[in-house]
Formats: C-alpha cells, sequence, structure tokens
C-alpha cells in the first residue's frame, strides 16, 4: 500500500514542504528509516540524524528545516506519527464468532462481531459487548461487563462484578478484581475481611502485562476515562486514578488513595494509602509518596518533596562527607578556644 506524501500531510493535518508526489508505504525510526518510508521528529537532541537519515520525509514541529528528506509541519510528530502508523498496520481480522473450544454459559449475554477464542470462559450472567475481542485463556466472571470495541489479551483474568467501559485494551496476565489485601487483627492472628466490592474501569482505558486491579472492600476500585496503566503495576482496593492519568511499570498505589486527572506517576513510584495526589501531578521514578501531594507541580525523592528542593539536596549529597570533615575540625577550633578563654 503505497500513499503520497500529500496524503499524508492531509491525514495528519500537516504542512508539507517538499515534492508531495513522493509515495511512500511504511514507517520506521530516524535512523532505520529508508526510503520509501515515513519518520518523525519529536526530540531536539535528535535533530543531528535529520542529516543522515534515508527516510523520504520526515513529520517535525514547525520551523524544521532539512536539506534531505521532505519535511511535514505538524504540532506534535510524535502524535501525527501515531496517526500515520495507524494508516499503514494490516488490516484487522474479521469476526470470528464464539470459538469452538471457547467456553461460555448459556447465561452469559454475547454482542454482535465479537471473537473469543478457545480455552476462554465466560461466566453466568456476564456480559460481552459488540466489537470484542477475548483472546485464549481469558476468564470473565459471574456478572462481569465488557464494553463495546474492548481488546482483551491471553490469559487475563476479570473477575466476578467487574465493569469495564467501550474501547478498553488490557494486556497478558492481568488481574482485575482480585481480593483487596485487608485483614483484621486479633490477638496476633490476621483474619480475612471480606472483600465485597468491585471495579470500575471506564472508556479508553489501557492496562499493561501483568498489572493487577483489587476490588473495593465495599465500594468500587475506579479506573476513570482515558487512564494508562504501564506493566506489573498495582492497584489497590478502593484506590481512584482520575480521567488521563499516566502509571508507569512497577508503581504501587494503596489503598483508597485518589489520584486526581492527568497525574503522573513515573516508574517503581510507591504511594501509601488514605492520601490525595492532585490534579497535574508529576512524580519522578522511584519515589516514595507518604502524604497529600498539591495540584498542578512535579516532586521527587524519599518522601516525596517538590522537585526543585530534591534537586537541591541532590546537589548537596555527595559534599556531605567533605562538609562533615570541615564541621568536626570547627568543632575542634572552637573546642580548642573555649578551652583558652
Amino acid at each position: 500500500m503505497e500513499r503520497s506524501l500529500k496524503e499524508i500531510a492531509e491525514l495528519v493535518g500537516g504542512e508539507l514542504s517538499g515534492d508531495g508526489s513522493l509515495m511512500v508505504r511504511g514507517v520506521a525510526g530516524i535512523k532505520e528509516a529508508g526510503p520509501g518510508e515515513v519518520t518523525f521528529l519529536a526530540n531536539p537532541k535528535y535533530l543531528r540524524e535529520l542529516k543522515s537519515t534515508k527516510a523520504t520525509a520526515v513529520l517535525a514541529s514547525p520551523g524544521v528545516v532539512s536539506e534531505g528528506p521532505a519535511v511535514i509541519h505538524v504540532k506534535n510528530p510524535y502524535y501525527a506519527f501515531s496517526k500515520v502508523v495507524a494508516f499503514f498496520a494490516p488490516a484487522k481480522r474479521p469476526p470470528q464468532g464464539v470459538m469452538q473450544g471457547a467456553l461460555v454459559s448459556r447465561d452469559a449475554v454475547v454482542g454482535s462481531r465479537v471473537t473469543i477464542y478457545p480455552n476462554s470462559f465466560i461466566e453466568a450472567g456476564a456480559k460481552i459487548g459488540d466489537d470484542v475481542t477475548i483472546y485464549p485463556g481469558v476468564y470473565v466472571g459471574e456478572g462481569s461487563v465488557v464494553g463495546d470495541g474492548c481488546l482483551i489479551y491471553p490469559n487475563v483474568v476479570i473477575r466476578e462484578g467487574v465493569k469495564i467501559g467501550a474501547r478498553v485494551i488490557i494486556h497478558g496476565g492481568t488481574v482485575i478484581g482480585a481480593d483487596g489485601f485487608g485483614y483484621a487483627t486479633d490477638e496476633g492472628i490476621h483474619h480475612k475481611i471480606p472483600q465485597i466490592g468491585g471495579v470500575v474501569i471506564e472508556d479508553d482505558v489501557e492496562l499493561g502485562a501483568n498489572v493487577t486491579v483489587d476490588r473495593g472492600a465495599l465500594g468500587d476500585t475506579i479506573i476513570k476515562r482515558g487512564a494508562k496503566i504501564d506493566n506489573l503495576v498495582m492497584i489497590a482496593h478502593n484506590v481512584l486514578v482520575g480521567e488521563d492519568s499516566i502509571i508507569v511499570a512497577q508503581a504501587g498505589v494503596s489503598g483508597s488513595t485518589e489520584l486526581g486527572h492527568h497525574v503522573v506517576l513515573a516508574g517503581q513510584v510507591g504511594l501509601v494509602g488514605h492520601i490525595k495526589i492532585g490534579d497535574g501531578v508529576m512524580v519522578g521514578a522511584k519515589s516514595g509518596v507518604s502524604s497529600d501531594l498539591a495540584a498542578g507541580q512535579p516532586y521527587s525523592g524519599i518522601p516525596a518533596i517538590p522537585h526543585r528542593d530534591w534537586l537541591r539536596v541532590q546537589a548537596v549529597l555527595p559534599k556531605l562527607p567533605e562538609l562533615r570533615k570541615q564541621l568536626m575540625e570547627l568543632a575542634k577550633k572552637v573546642e580548642a578556644l573555649e578551652a583558652k578563654g
């Protein structure tokens, strides 16, 4: 499948600088791209690669000038590139229906144009929407709902009482609706507290591989519209993840903590329970958050503090041994002066 640069520019709403009749057939990274391929330049540090790339065209910000490939100027090159990738991606397979070897309860409701692969199991009372694809090894529990257009990859577990909105993508090994970690300790013995809440995942959420989202103890654990959760993330019971938030790999959110909208938790961030994270907060990698964070600013460190303060702390840390040495020397001088007095 080939398309002209003029057509690609129209697709992404960009301004073409170059020959619009040139044809392209695919996409690649700026270092790997060859003739007939489109690439992108989103990070200024790769600007030097523009001179050596063999790509036919590059998607770049306004003002970028190229002596080699044609340039399609766009406001957001990375987003524009995603549109081009989707355009050249192979078409999806047509719906296969409920395939032989899939176990679907007679009391389950299954929509139109679905594909349910062998060795998946849909319990009684579950509802599967239209245009859903469920791969092998998936379990959908009693009374759970999977909305229209969802894509559920192999070996996902969706326990009972889970409600999933439309166009949700769930990658392999993820478990939604496992019991929250709740115990009452009496005379040294830990007694399990029944976890009778549910999980609500709203539209256009994506959950990476091996994510765990625990059910609420009483109410629901909620992941709101557009949130994106990376691989190996733990979401505990009764957590609220706000709209369009991003949680990166190996982060963990303890029970009953609330995240506002557009929050970003970088890799391996840990949050204690029962705190509130304000809208637009960004937390740096490996940080530990033990109290509420005010909206609209970045934080880093253990415990997490405003990022600028953390940078100052990091600047001082390597100097601490020398500062300690100087302090001890000053203390000796003061002691000597006091002895003379």
